[in-house]
């Protein structure tokens, strides 16, 4: 049987917010799913409760045919990895290194190797000497998209539930394209699956295979890009005035801002 993640019926409260309201959801292997929503409509609470990190007030997240809450942490750690929209170190550390730390779950696996490979994929290889706390903010986005690679990294491909916080947030426009390229491509293999974070719609919509519309803790509208991303739905759950056209090449919604 292939694992699916599916959380059901999660409620999240902090003080007298309902930040998470009765919200269902599943998420398959080999599928790009962007999660997006207006400020505060519980995104990254969402992205942690789904992982693991938060304890949902009532509901449940099951990975396969076990909660998140039985299962072995270490284990956990082997099957899917998180990277979050800010990730201070407070010493002095090669970027080679903090890639190599996504391999602490794998302790007897060939990790050298292994991160070289995924800096080499992520671009980050030109990095690996330098001190991470000197990177520029997008370079430490690549790093951390390079550890959390690693982190699932089996039998020549990642492998697992991959979950990302505004992942590109850092970004020019360059590696924005080669990073959701690559994301993208992963999850072409059904060994992946990737829930990432989105604000810029257009990126999710260029790359997403699914969307997950958020509003005030709740699950307004999923579906493809082509399903949610339309002047109607986006009007209304935005409250912004956007026009809807269509990109020629590849039928995906491109959304703009009228004047």
């Amino acid at each position: 049987m292939i694992d699916t993640l599916h959380a059901e019926n999660l409620t999240y409260t902090r003080g007298s917010r309902k930040l998470i309201d009765d919200l269902n959801v599943t998420l398959y292997p080999g599928e790009m799913v962007a999660l997006i929503g207006p400020n505060g409509a519980g995104k990254s609470t969402l992205l942690r409760l789904l992982t693991g990190f938060l304890p949902a007030d009532s509901g449940e997240c099951r990975l396969g045919q076990q909660a998140l809450t039985e299962w072995d942490r270490a284990k956990l750690a082997q099957r899917r990895a998180v990277m979050r929209q800010q990730n201070v170190m407070t010493f002095s550390q090669p970027a080679e290194d903090v890639v190599a730390m996504g391999r602490a779950p794998w302790p007897s696996l060939h990790s050298a190797s292994i991160v070289q490979q995924v800096m080499a994929m992520t671009g980050c290889d030109e990095l690996a000497k330098r001190d991470y706390r000197q990177l520029s903010g997008g370079e430490q986005q690549r790093v951390q998209l390079a550890r959390v690679l690693s982190q699932l990294w089996q039998d020549d491909a990642p492998q697992g539930w991959l979950f990302l916080d505004e992942p590109t947030s850092a970004l020019d426009l360059y590696w924005q394209q080669q990073t959701l390229r690559l994301l993208h491509k992963l999850t072409r293999q059904p060994r992946l699956s990737v829930c990432a974070v989105v604000h810029d719609l257009n990126l999710a919509s260029l790359w997403a295979d699914r969307i997950l519309l958020l509003h005030q803790g709740k699950l307004v509208a999923q579906g493809t890009p082509q399903e949610v991303m339309t002047e109607d739905v986006l009007t209304r759950w935005y409250q912004a005035d956007v026009q809807v056209t269509r990109n020629e090449e590849n039928g995906r919604p491109h959304i703009q801002l009228r004047q």
